[in-house]
């Protein structure tokens, strides 16, 4: 079970708090670097205060005692006890522990000298110094080593980082809330955008007009175009169905009207002819509905087949089918071949259908003085060509915009209104066009299909 995608809100929370959150552990890291350093330094400072009281005591007093206010300072200074170690001229013990442990650690000079040792099993911070001073009638070097356990200076750097840790922390804490919060205020046209859009009926179409921030506009610029587009596609729809309906009632009546004289119809050759009728009546309406059925595939651009075909050979098999029955009406047909071949790509079955409404165009609205039809293939500036042309009743290229329109008819005719109609869907489907070519005499329609050049796909205009 796959989880849903991830909200605006957390996406935007995650990416505005992740690097601050990588920012923050690296400033706690160097924040625990720095209060090493500092401790370090506080804790040195304070041991050579004392290191200095000592060395001050101990030439005062001749070695005999420290003040009071040079032991309270030993006893805590930075925080953590000092021991200390002086020897007088000769190198002869003076004060402090016996066993220091810079008695094993070789330094050379005054210094003073800070390194690190063991004392008692434990890592300690020792500094070493000395200077030359007289104690009694002695003169020579003093050297004074005071230290102090390093765990001391952990405990406080440790102290220091933790104070820094949680000021980190209650900042991201704080920051959080007011991202979180932030990034719901900064949504809340979206939201209103969301609850506006979600109390409209499925009915409402129109335009959202509601002010939304700048970086969401072109969201809903695409969502206005997308829901014009819709209810142009419902209206179109609606007014396919209207006329679906109207042009099917006349041959649906004309059907039933056949079908209910039929019966009472006694003499034979009356009867033949009324079921001749009937029969062409039934494939008229076989005929709309087929058409109708393709007009509304064609429209959302559906192919059955997607291949390369010789467009001759196409336009010859057709011709060859509907030859007998064009020349049983007693007019002239014929059909003149390019002798080169005419690979165009695209559903073979789509243009035989687009050609034999441009055949049915002619025998359908040539009129009463129609006596020949005839089909050639040709090639130009490389597109493929299919040029019907008939001596009927004539088509010139102001009647484009009619002819081309679904059933739009220039005059009465038996034909339905939608086979130009069909003509054109393809030819935009295929990359093509159609055209009512200006003529003398009768009708000339082109339809023209990209020419697939060899090696190489088929040069496609989008419609």
């Amino acid at each position: 079970m796959t989880s849903g995608p991830m909200s605006l809100r957390l996406r935007l929370f995650l990416l505005i708090l992740t690097p601050l959150l990588l920012v923050s552990i690296l400033l706690g890291f160097w924040r625990f670097a720095v209060a090493q350093s500092t401790a370090e330094e506080l804790f040195d400072r304070g041991l050579l205060a004392a290191a200095l009281a000592i060395s001050r005591d101990v030439a005062i007093s001749e070695g005999d005692a420290l003040s009071p206010r040079t032991r309270a300072l030993i006893s805590d200074a930075g925080g953590g006890e000092v021991f200390y170690h002086v020897t007088g001229p000769g190198g002869i013990y003076v004060t402090g522990y016996a066993y220091p442990p810079s008695s094993r650690i070789s330094v050379e000079g005054d210094g003073p000298h800070y390194m690190i040792a063991e004392y008692r099993d434990e890592p300690v911070r020792v500094l070493r110094m000395s200077e030359t001073t007289t104690i009694g009638t002695m003169t020579g070097k003093t050297v004074v080593t005071a230290w102090q356990r390093i765990r001391e200076r952990e405990i406080f750097a440790q102290a220091l980082a933790l104070r820094a840790a949680a000021l980190i922390l209650a900042l991201m804490a704080t920051l959080a809330v007011v991202v979180w919060f932030g990034v719901q205020m900064g949504l809340r046209p979206l939201n209103n955008l969301h609850d506006a859009i979600q109390r409209r009926s499925p009915d409402d179409l129109r335009r959202i007009k509601r002010p939304v921030p700048s970086e969401v506009s072109g969201i809903v610029q695409t969502l206005n175009r997308l829901l014009g587009e819709v209810d142009h596609s419902i209206k179109a729809h609606q007014a396919f169905i209207s006329d679906a309906a109207h042009q099917l009632r006349n041959p649906a009546a004309a059907l039933l009207s056949l079908a209910e004289t039929l019966p009472d119809v006694r003499d034979a050759t009356q009867k033949s002819r009324r079921e001749q009728e009937l029969i062409g009546a039934a494939r008229n309406s076989a005929r709309l509905a087929e058409q109708l059925l393709s007009l509304e595939r064609l429209r959302y651009g559906k192919q059955q087949n997607d291949e390369t075909f010789d467009l001759g050979e196409v336009a010859e098999t057709l011709c060859s089918d509907m030859g007998s029955e064009i020349l049983s009406r007693d007019l002239d047909f014929g059909f003149d071949r390019h002798p080169a071949s005419l690979t165009v790509r695209g559903d073979p079955i789509l243009v035989g259908e687009a050609i034999k409404n441009l055949i049915d165009n002619a025998t359908q609205h040539g009129g009463p003085d129609l006596s020949e039809i005839s089909v050639r293939t040709s090639l130009a500036d490389g597109q493929a060509i299919i040029e019907v042309s008939d001596d009927g009743r004539g088509l010139s290229p102001g009647d484009s915009e009619t002819a081309f329109r679904r059933f739009g008819q220039l005059a009465p005719g038996e034909g339905s209104g939608l086979g130009l109609s069909i003509v054109s869907e393809v030819a935009k489907l295929h990359g093509g066009e159609v055209h009512i070519e200006p003529s003398d005499q009768g009708a000339r329609l082109t339809l023209r299909l990209p020419l697939r050049q060899v090696g190489g796909p088929a040069k496609r205009r989008t419609g």
